[in-house]
């Protein structure tokens, strides 16, 4: 019966700690910088055999 309340503190630290990951900034900010990326493509050009 004593194990409870510590498995009950465990869980909690546990989805306290996940949720504190997801929500945090990150910690590595050496992300590339994109900005506006040019289109190369061809425009979508909609036809008789395309469904509305």
């Amino acid at each position: 019966m004593a194990k409870i309340p510590e498995m009950f503190d465990r869980v909690t630290q546990f989805f306290s700690e996940a949720l504190t990951r997801v929500f945090s900034p990150p910690v590595d900010k050496n992300y590339p910088e994109t900005g506006v990326q040019p289109f190369e493509g061809d425009a979508y050009k909609k036809t008789s055999k395309d469904s509305d």
